[in-house]
């Protein structure tokens, strides 16, 4: 293990953090954990654990590697001139605490108000959301990201993101409380600025 350790190193001694690891240095951290919590990895069970954690921890942490403004970047002129509320509701997600590494789990409700020129695809608001839950996080400051990739990428007259989660970090350890829902809001534009604008969101969210 010490000489996967020294391949992080840089010249000054210190850890190169610009250096994405390789597979094996990540199977090798994982073999690491795995004797720290106590148990064998050469056992017959967990003979292929690092690779398969390699693997999803590759599969969930993707977001990393996807910019949303390409997501947002085509849009339709079809529909040009509709400047009403475009609504996504329920969009579900899961995510992982940037504090404990354990999931948050939750839905996603996203609206703006279009400025009659850009339009974009239903699905790639849900894209949007997926990106940044591909990463580690806060619930704050993935409600912020959604809200301002989409009012950087589309210019609309305003940004209303709500996301609604539970947190296994509080859950599975600490204070233990399943089932506590957390709720973070963003609101940009118009529905930060007009009180008439916020309420309408909330109601059409609140009134599934």
């Amino acid at each position: 293990m010490d000489a996967i350790i020294k391949v992080l190193q840089s010249s000054t001694g210190k850890q190169d953090i610009t250096r994405r690891p390789t597979q094996e240095e990540a199977e090798a951290a994982v073999r690491t954990l795995l004797l720290w919590a106590g148990d064998n990895p050469d056992r017959e069970g967990l003979l292929d654990t690092p690779q398969r954690v390699a693997n999803t921890y590759k599969e969930l942490f993707s977001g990393y590697a996807q910019d949303p403004a390409d997501v947002l970047g085509r849009t339709f002129e079809e529909v040009a001139g509709y400047e009403d509320m475009i609504l996504i509701q329920d969009i579900p997600f899961f995510s992982h605490c940037e504090h404990h590494m354990v999931p948050i789990i939750g839905k996603a409700h996203v609206a703006y108000l279009p400025d009659g020129e850009k339009v974009v695809g239903l699905s790639k608001i849900a894209r949007v959301v997926d990106i940044f839950a591909h990463r580690l996080q806060t619930q704050e400051s993935m409600t912020a990201q959604i809200a301002a990739a989409i009012q950087d990428s589309l210019r609309p007259r305003g940004v209303a993101v709500m996301i609604e989660a539970e947190h296994m970090c509080m859950a599975m350890r600490g204070i233990r409380k399943s089932g506590s829902v957390t709720t973070t809001t963003t609101f940009t534009g118009s529905f930060k600025t007009e009180v008439n604008e916020q309420v309408r969101f909330m109601t059409l969210v609140r009134g599934r």
